[in-house]
């Protein structure tokens, strides 16, 4: 009977507008428990390709200006671009005429251009009555023009995704075919298709009955369908490779040295232009170019916003920015293509900006047309900030006196405030404690205690990052005498180390890179190794005292590449040269080049990483993350913010101040009419469940009831744990606190589980301190106050706020309702931690 008395009052709490959204956090809870979504949004994205509005252009450019086709197998996507008078540019490439003046000399079908014989001739395009022309020069075509075994056999595989890793490029292969993933390997991949199973895979006689083209195309059983058709491009090139005898390259033929996209990033279409059809060419070490784009393997970063198909013509959904990633094997490009819509009735509310982070952040906003949030109140403001930067809701005298307070700069003065009190550092450590993966069984029971002060002496002391980075990566000695040495304690091994650090301080997953080429990223297998190559030399030792470990380094010891059996020299991304290695420790040759002003990265991702902290979001998402496949929401911004960052000496404590007194930072989480669907431009701020830790901190707060964890001292909050195993709570584990087994931001997350609402609807720490006579609204009862004093005050504690005149209402009648008033306000207090407004940092 007392969870429906419960249910019954916290139904009338929603009805009377505690919460704009009129719902509540443990219907949420439960409805997340049992798969019930609650995401309302709904994509209004055309599934069709619409037709082109040529309209009125002043004038077409083509490209290319010209085209030289000079083997048999070259080819030309041609693409045509009507420019207006109002400045819009548009992709007509489809609905243009493009016919050759001499057809004996080359043709063109389907926008691409194909020799025919050698000489000279020119294209005509036109479109809405305007005329361009491109010179073509042909030659060579007596000659013979063997296909290339990796750039075109293995790139039409790759097409297909016959190497990829849901396919033959899987580990085990499929059906005792295996090929390597997304053709890395290709001297294994040459024996495969050759030699093993007795060759009964190709038949040079007859290259229409090889096995490697009758099952995808189904003529032959095959576990994985239709996968190619007789008329594309990667079906010719397999064949033609097959019928000239299956040759693999020479030693030393022409390698890919790079990718050309057009159009390059920045390519902006209004609507109605929707299209933009691309050309990709590949450049290779002997000064040839060729057109790849029937070759190339495209995907977008946001299918909302637009979706690629297979010939490389890029469609629009919905207004927004996406990175069109292009692949030809090992060589990734990304051109990035904004689409934008007129949104009726959307006029710019200008709004103030208070530095270049709302400059930046509106720009991009405008552009889009989405219309800023309004401004957070004060009461939300306060409870966010302070979540925020300490980690625990505000004292009802601070949130009353806040409220109070008329003084302009009353905000700009609470932020510095808060970055100065102790509790900001403890609150900021245990985020680096999720990412250096801090607990009891990782680095032993005295270290944990040493590295967690010593994170927190970091930040209270406000190092610099730079050298934060250099303490850890460079460490060395006792792991006791010298905390940041327990980095290499998480650190176990080489391969470790490399995908610790990069995925820390580079935001680059490379755990993939250790098997095959990263299927994503351009990063290598010889990439990774090269990275080992500074670490591998990092020794660790038992001492015999305790868990002590000592850390150093050995002046030799060669990284091995398992596959090449090469061994590998340091490498760092962007092929940046390195100077003379230190003789005395690799580590050092890393960490400076890390370090430098123009590293592409670390600014970056730390000034991200901070970001998505305050904001639940980063500029790129996931912030650990950071790949040219996973573009960020508002490069300028990034950008803006790294120079910052290292312009301030790498000053944390600097950026975040910058960070939170922009208005972006301080809008509203309430949506207006033009940015409802944004969760990704910061138009107004996203309401995030509160992290485990301040949840019970939080309800600790409400009640005036603290926990207590065995051998800390007393008052320590669940904010500031060295480590989740200290704590061994069944209640914080039930709510999300990681195990911290790795250095993914992932392990973290804001999903409900059906533990999380048992705990909210009937768990034994929230009943035993609404029970508990000792909390704060049974001392106020004991103490005389009244059902209005205690109700308003409960909500500044709670909710940083006074109650609504219907919220007032609504509570001071239920009271009467239970002939015991203390078991009322139990149900008071029970019905406000489970609402959104409580439960969600908002």
């Amino acid at each position: 009977m007392r969870i429906s008395s419960r249910l019954r009052f916290i139904v009338c709490w929603a009805v009377g507008g505690c919460f704009s959204r009129k719902c509540f956090a443990a219907l949420l809870l439960m409805m997340a428990a049992l798969g019930i979504s609650t995401n309302l949004s709904h994509s209004h994205a055309a599934e069709t390709l619409l037709p082109i509005e040529v309209g009125q252009p002043t004038r077409l450019e083509v490209f290319p200006q010209s085209i030289q086709l000079t083997t048999a197998r070259q080819v030309a996507q041609v693409i045509v671009t009507a420019h207006y008078k109002d400045g819009r540019i548009q992709d007509v490439t489809r609905v243009s005429s493009i016919t050759s003046v001499d057809s004996k000399v080359a043709k063109v079908a389907a926008g691409i251009a194909y020799p025919v014989g050698d000489g000279e001739t020119e294209l005509v395009v036109s479109a809405a009555g305007l005329e361009s022309r491109v010179k073509v020069a042909v030659s060579s075509q007596s000659l013979p023009d063997p296909v290339s075994f990796q750039y075109g056999a293995l790139a039409g595989f790759s097409k297909q995704g016959c190497s990829a890793g849901a396919c033959h490029g899987s580990p085990s292969g499929k059906g005792g075919f295996r090929l390597s993933l997304r053709a890395f390997d290709p001297k294994l991949d040459g024996e495969t298709l050759v030699r093993e199973g007795s060759s009964r895979r190709v038949n040079s006689v007859d290259p229409d009955q090889s096995l490697v083209l009758l099952k995808p195309l189904m003529k032959v059983a095959h576990g994985g369908g239709l996968q190619i058709k007789s008329t594309d491009a990667s079906y010719h090139v397999i064949r033609d490779w097959i019928g000239e005898g299956c040759r693999l390259d020479a030693k030393d033929a022409a390698t890919c040295t790079k990718l050309e996209v057009y159009p390059p990033s920045g390519r902006v279409l209004l609507h109605p232009a929707h299209t933009q059809q691309l050309s990709v060419r590949a450049h290779f070490s002997d000064g040839s170019v060729r057109d790849v784009t029937e070759l190339a393997v495209y995907s977008s970063s946001d299918d909302e916003v637009a979706t690629i198909t297979p010939s490389g013509l890029v469609v629009g959904k919905d207004r927004g920015e996406t990175a069109v990633i292009v692949r030809f094997l090992d060589r990734i490009e990304t051109s990035f293509i904004t689409f934008v819509q007129e949104v009726e009735g959307f006029e710019w509310n200008d709004p103030p900006a208070s530095n270049y982070v709302d400059e930046l952040a509106f720009e991009k906003l405008r552009q889009l047309q989405f219309q800023p949030a309004a401004l957070s109140s004060d009461s939300e403001f306060i409870r966010r900030v302070y979540l925020d930067v300490i980690g625990l809701l505000p004292q009802p005298s601070e949130a009353e006196a806040f409220l109070a307070d008329n003084s302009p700069e009353k905000r700009k003065r609470l932020i510095d405030e808060l970055l100065e009190r102790p509790e900001y550092a403890k609150f900021w450590a245990l985020k680096w404690g999720d990412l250096l993966k801090l607990t009891s069984g990782n680095v032993g029971p005295r270290a944990v205690h040493k590295y967690a002060r010593w994170l927190e002496s970091s930040i209270a002391t406000n190092q610099r990052y730079d050298q934060f980075a250099r303490d850890l990566i460079a460490a060395r000695g006792s792991t006791l005498s010298n905390p940041p040495a327990n980095f290499y304690r998480t650190a176990a091994d080489t391969n470790e180390s490399v995908e610790i650090i990069s995925q820390v301080f580079l935001g680059s997953r490379l755990q993939c890179a250790q098997c095959h080429n990263h299927p994503f990223e351009s990063w290598t297998q010889d990439n990774y190794y090269g990275m080992a190559a500074f670490f591998n030399r990092v020794q660790r030792q038992k001492t015999g005292r305790g868990n002590e470990l000592l850390v150093w380094t050995n002046r030799t010891g060669d990284v091995i590449q398992p596959r090449t059996r090469e061994v590998m020299q340091p490498w760092v991304p962007e092929n940046e040269s390195l100077g003379k290695l230190s003789d005395h420790d690799r580590r050092e040759t890393f960490v400076n080049w890390l370090t430098r002003a123009n590293n592409p990265f670390f600014a970056k991702v730390e000034v991200n990483r901070i970001w998505a902290q305050i904001m639940g979001r980063g500029i790129v998402d996931p912030p650990d993350d950071m790949r040219s496949s996973n573009p960020p929401a508002n490069a300028k911004l990034l950008d803006a913010l790294a120079r910052d960052f290292v312009d301030s000496g790498y000053d944390r404590k600097k950026i975040l101040r910058k960070m939170l007194n922009s208005r972006t930072y301080q809008t509203s989480f309430r949506t207006n009419d033009f940015n409802r669907d944004d969760e990704k431009y910061f138009s107004h701020y996203l309401p995030r469940k509160m992290s485990a830790e301040q949840m019970l901190d939080a309800i600790c707060h409400l009640t005036d009831r603290p926990e207590t964890f065995a051998g800390l001292r007393i008052g320590t909050k669940a904010t500031q744990l060295p480590a989740p195993d200290i704590a061994n709570s069944e209640f914080l584990k039930a709510v999300g606190q990681p195990e911290r087994q790795t250095v993914c931001a992932c392990e973290r997350t804001g999903d409900s589980n059906l533990n999380m609402a048992i705990q909210f609807f009937n768990g034994g720490l929230i009943a035993g301190k609404l029970k508990d006579k000792g909390n704060r609204f049974h001392r106020m009862i004991a103490a005389g106050k009244n059902n209005e004093e205690i109700i308003r005050h409960l909500y500044l504690t709670g909710l940083s706020r006074l109650p609504t005149q219907g919220e007032l209402d609504g509570t001071l009648k239920y009271l009467p309702e239970k002939d015991d008033r203390g078991a009322a306000f139990e149900d008071i207090c029970w019905a406000m931690i489970n609402t959104i407004e409580f439960l969600f940092q908002h």
